[in-house]
């Protein structure tokens, strides 16, 4: 097998933790992922301010306390913070290298990006045999940008085992073992619905590991005293988090979710097993940056009695002040009967401006809504002081055919490795979506939290969110997936009734996941919501208290 380690899962993750995997046991390789939808638009406002920037700079200091350590103990280094400029990264690492006395070959994969005079970034998503090209040609370190997460995984097991574009079942279940690693410690208890049961009670899970083996198959877990856990549940978790239908479309192959089989196999220690592999689609996703316009909030703190009426002042003062247009207004209703301190008294008035103008929506906006303080409602106050407006972004995704796309591994050599794209590919078929509810639920109820019974984990993608639920037991399952219905999810979470939303079961997992179109708007940049990524969609969900079925005991992690 190769051992297939993570240390971080987006850009800001726990900063030692490269040193403290490098330490922690044996490795192969190591992973890091450093982008998101959100993470492309920072490095592309840095890449306006410096040509030579681009890339996650963080990534600079972790490797330079790290290093010899993994050139020390045989363990190649995968990332993708390379970002927009992966070349420009590689190039500063070879220069660390060199200051540090240290003969670290370093390749780079490049070709990601897609020219669009009008966007601010624009990249497709590679595939992983230009990072197995590249650890083919002897590099200790590569460079990508934009790739998918999982080919970070992918590609190490491409060039360990020497797998072809036909080996689509090996591929398929190393795509999911990237899955299931590339957001560091979710998998390993880190955000798990049941965390109180965690042996450390969740403060610290270790980063995982992924023993990947030459049929695809994968062992999950984590070095030994770390904390957090490795169980069936945080890996289903995880495999429920930012996917859509059981198809997970990929450069390289489509993984099928629904053939994927988990076993419990020791302390820490989880067998996925089973998947399998279809031919990836004729095109590349492509995930497109443009700036939107420019924002800015304000927040009014209403206490006491008549919290509507004060917000509809407040509401047509402001408008009155700056007009109608782009202004968003929401009210948080915080504020509890007959308390007893200012704080738990007081509702929030959320009031955000969006505009293509920067100066209506920065002074113009924060100015008269902090002209309001003297002039209306009792007890008027804000948290917020007048400021500027900032710009944000606006995230669209497109598809280029995949032989437009230049794949290139660079190795350490220098030498330009051109990467076919796969010859073998399908149209990809979005699958039938369960509307649920086709069998009797019946028999005697107890009210409580839904959380009781079941586990969920939700996230974004785009404009959209998904919400995956699983259930603790075979008999929750049989209730959840013909209880939880999308008219059942519309009365639990209002918010999504006028969306679109597309119905998934995975029985394999006893989960039921939803995808909700249109819940972020333009996407996390220039979302406005509470929760702009949707990260604790399912905790909201699981807190609802409903009609449970009484004969239906809560399970536990085993």
């Amino acid at each position: 097998m190769i051992r297939i380690g993570n240390a971080s899962g987006f850009y800001g993750d726990r900063f030692t933790a490269w040193q403290e995997m490098l330490d922690g046991g044996e490795l192969d390789v190591l992973t890091g992922d450093y982008l998101a939808e959100l993470t492309m638009l920072i490095l592309a406002r840095d890449r306006l301010r410096d040509p030579n920037l681009g890339y996650a700079k963080t990534f600079l200091r972790q490797l330079e306390t790290c290093l010899g350590t993994a050139l020390e103990r045989g363990v190649r280094i995968v990332t993708n913070a390379g970002g927009l400029n992966p070349a420009g990264l590689a190039a500063a690492i070879g220069a660390l290298a060199g200051r540090l006395g240290l003969p670290a070959q370093v390749g780079y994969v490049e070709g990601d990006a897609i020219g669009r005079p009008d966007a601010l970034s624009a990249n497709a998503y590679l595939g992983a045999f230009g990072i197995a090209a590249c650890l083919d040609g002897g590099a200790d370190v590569v460079v990508t940008g934009r790739v998918t997460d999982a080919s970070l995984v992918t590609g190490p097991a491409i060039a360990h085992y020497g797998w072809s574009r036909d080996d689509l079942d090996e591929l398929a279940g190393a795509t999911v073992a990237g899955h299931l690693i590339e957001c560091g410690a979710q998998v390993t208890g880190g955000n798990f619905s049941f965390f109180t049961e965690l042996p450390d009670g969740g403060h610290r899970p270790g980063f995982p590991i992924a023993e990947v083996h030459p049929d695809g198959s994968t062992v999950l877990t984590k070095h030994a005293g770390t904390g957090g856990a490795v169980t069936v549940e945080t890996v289903t978790a995880q495999l429920l988090y930012e996917i859509g239908g059981p198809a997970y479309l990929g450069p390289d192959v489509v993984a099928r979710l629904d053939t994927v089989a988990l076993r419990q196999d020791g302390p820490d220690r989880v067998r996925v097993s089973g998947v399998r592999g279809t031919p990836p689609p004729p095109t590349l996703k492509v995930g497109v940056n443009n700036l939107g316009g420019f924002r800015n909030s304000m927040t009014f703190v209403l206490c006491g009695l008549d919290i509507e009426a004060k917000a509809a002042l407040v509401r047509g003062q402001v408008e009155e002040a700056v007009g109608k247009d782009g202004l968003e207004f929401t009210l948080a209703r915080t504020d509890h009967p007959d308390a007893a301190d200012t704080e738990a008294a007081s509702a929030l008035l959320h009031v955000h401006l969006r505009d293509v103008d920067r100066a209506r929506a920065g002074r113009a906006f924060s100015a008269a809504a902090v002209e309001l303080a003297l002039a209306s409602y009792p007890g008027c106050t804000l948290t917020t002081l007048p400021g500027d407006a900032t710009p944000y972004g606006v995230f669209t995704a497109d598809a280029v055919p995949q032989d437009a796309v230049a794949h290139v591994a660079v190795l350490p050599g220098g030498e330009r490795v051109p990467i076919a794209p796969p010859i073998r590919t399908a149209p990809a078929v979005q699958d039938a979506t369960v509307p649920g509810g086709d069998a009797p639920v019946g028999g005697p109820t107890r009210r409580g939290a839904l959380g009781e019974l079941v586990g969920a984990r939700s996230g974004d993608k785009g404009g959209d969110a998904n919400l995956g639920v699983w259930a603790r037991t075979d008999a929750g399952y049989a209730w959840l997936r013909a209880w939880l219905t999308v008219e059942r999810l519309a009365e639990l979470l209002p918010e999504t009734a006028p969306l679109s939303v597309r119905r998934y079961e995975l029985p394999n997992l006893r989960a039921v996941n939803f995808v909700i179109e249109g819940l972020l708007g333009a996407g996390v940049a220039a979302s406005t919501r509470f929760d702009p990524q949707a990260k604790a969609l399912g905790e909201l969900l699981r807190a609802r208290i409903v009609d449970l079925p009484a004969d239906v005991p809560p399970g536990v992690t085993p």
